[in-house]
């Protein structure tokens, strides 16, 4: 039961006196619930409580099936505005070759344009463990490759025998130049189209 859409309304209000707001957001002043009643049934809507822990609790008149009708459309909305970021992997090795590494970081960066984050990750075999600063010059390298499109959200850790690093997409933030640039341009495209 979401108490944002289900509100109070009608008989289900107990308190003996509410304090009435209009359909038009004019408040009517505090009266009998009885009376709020009537004056909701008269005008063919309905009394729901939007402030019940209020005292004298604060009820409006309004139309509740249009309310609940406009409350589920932005909920609908919302949900369709909303994007789920996935982790892609991309999994290197110690002893990867130029060309492996040029594919790896191709895919992390169609990964990152696409607007997902990146987990990038060496598995260290045997005793290539013991040589970890190999490893970890292979991510910094793919970090440097993907920097145009990526800002390394979690820098490259030991996690076992896994080294793993964190990439997430560059935000499309302006510079504070490209913005001032772009205002000037919109101001002196004005005058132009008025004459």
């Amino acid at each position: 039961m979401d108490i944002a859409v289900d509100l109070m309304i009608n008989e289900e209000i107990r308190d003996r006196e509410v304090r009435v707001i209009d359909e038009n957001g004019e408040q009517l002043g505090v009266m009998l619930t009885t009376k709020a009643l009537a004056l909701a049934e008269e005008r063919g809507l309905d009394l729901a409580a939007i402030q019940p822990n209020a005292r004298p609790a604060v009820c409006k008149l309004l139309d509740y099936d249009k309310y609940r009708y406009e409350q589920s459309r932005r909920e609908r909305d919302n949900r369709k505005n909303q994007r789920v970021v996935e982790i892609k992997e991309v999994q290197l090795s110690a002893t990867i070759a130029e060309n492996d590494v040029q594919t790896k970081c191709k895919a992390a960066v169609k990964f990152l344009e696409n607007g997902d984050k990146v987990r990038v990750s060496i598995r260290f075999r045997g005793r290539q463990i013991t040589h970890s600063e190999i490893g970890l010059k292979v991510m910094q390298d793919c970090a440097q490759r993907c920097a145009e499109v990526s800002v390394v959200e979690r820098r490259p850790l030991m996690d076992g025998r896994n080294m793993i690093m964190i990439l997430a997409p560059k935000a499309a933030k302006a510079s504070f130049a490209e913005k001032k640039a772009a205002r000037e341009k919109a101001a002196s495209d004005k005058p132009e189209a008025q004459e």
